[in-house]
């Protein structure tokens, strides 16, 4: 991003979320800080005011802005009006008042981009995962796990990882069941559906293992023998993640051909409005987005990019 002999700063869209929710408060921090402003241009994106919308409370107006506020940014990415995006939190219960079916940014930005397949992968310092199956309920989880799906995000993951630095990754999967099925006592989809998704992987010179019980293997992780854990639901991949690094943790969207970083946590609208909003994980969101930009990733968190 060089003008001549100036080097110019990577401009990264920051959206407001939804408006009833602490969107705004934590993009006009991260906007305003050193460390963001330092490493980039930042670029807010935001729904006009509303008196329909109400601080702190779940609505279709709210919804339906923080729904135009992203295909709005998006469009801005597409064009190259800006090289990132990093987002606040919506509200899936405001989105579906409003009619919108997705249940999240992640299925929305892959619609408005026009991919089939892209996961969410948390970046924290100590701790890497991508999530399998993301917004379900947990009962659909043994029937969404097919060997093909598991597949897909293993080879997404595989491919994603060199972006953040990590040239040769090494993979682990959580298994589903507890102790990983104990040998098909405990369950039998670790034996049927995980295990011949990683051998095949394998077979294709992937670097991953498992499945592990999960109860071990992001321990195992966050302690250096595996770079990134694929976690079979949500929870099971958000837990260790918020344990060790709430504030710190960046949802990345693997897969578009846009770059797009977000925070780790929902609206918080029991203090939206009250100014004590901790704007930590946006700003990391923000940085993450600006390194990505550049190619520059660092594994290690930094207070400015050199």
């Amino acid at each position: 991003m060089a003008r001549g002999s100036i080097v110019s700063l990577p401009r990264i869209g920051l959206t407001a979320g939804d408006p009833a929710g602490i969107g705004p408060e934590i993009v006009a921090k991260a906007a305003a800080d050193p460390a963001v402003r330092a490493v980039c241009e930042p670029v807010i994106f935001a729904a006009p005011s509303s008196a329909a919308v109400r601080v702190g409370e779940v609505s279709a107006v709210a919804g339906q802005a923080a729904y135009d506020t992203i295909v709005t940014a998006v469009a801005a990415a597409q064009r190259g009006e800006i090289d990132a995006i990093a987002t606040a939190p919506i509200n899936k219960l405001a989105f579906s008042q409003a009619g919108l079916h997705w249940k999240g940014h992640t299925d929305l930005l892959a619609h408005l981009c026009g991919v089939d397949h892209v996961a969410m992968l948390f970046h924290a310092p100590q701790l890497k995962v991508v999530l399998i199956t993301v917004h379900v309920p947990l009962r659909e989880v043994a029937t969404l796990l097919t060997p093909a799906l598991v597949a897909k995000t293993i080879r997404l993951t595989a491919a994603s990882l060199p972006q953040f630095g990590i040239a040769n990754p090494r993979l682990a999967l959580a298994g589903l069941n507890p102790h990983a099925g104990e040998s098909g006592l405990l369950g039998l989809e670790d034996d049927a559906v995980l295990a011949p998704a990683v051998a095949a992987a394998r077979a294709e010179g992937i670097d991953i293992a498992g499945p592990f019980p999960a109860d071990t293997v992001f321990v195992r992780a966050s302690r250096g023998e595996f770079d990134c854990v694929l976690a079979c639901y949500h929870d099971q991949g958000l837990i260790p993640v918020k344990l060790l690094a709430f504030g710190q943790a960046v949802n990345v969207t693997i897969g578009l051909p846009i770059i797009r970083t977000s925070v780790d946590h929902g609206t918080a609208f029991d203090i939206a409005g009250k100014g004590v909003a901790d704007a930590g994980s946006m700003i990391e969101a923000v940085k993450l987005a600006a390194q990505m930009a550049r190619g520059v990733v660092r594994l290690k968190p930094d207070a400015t990019l050199q």
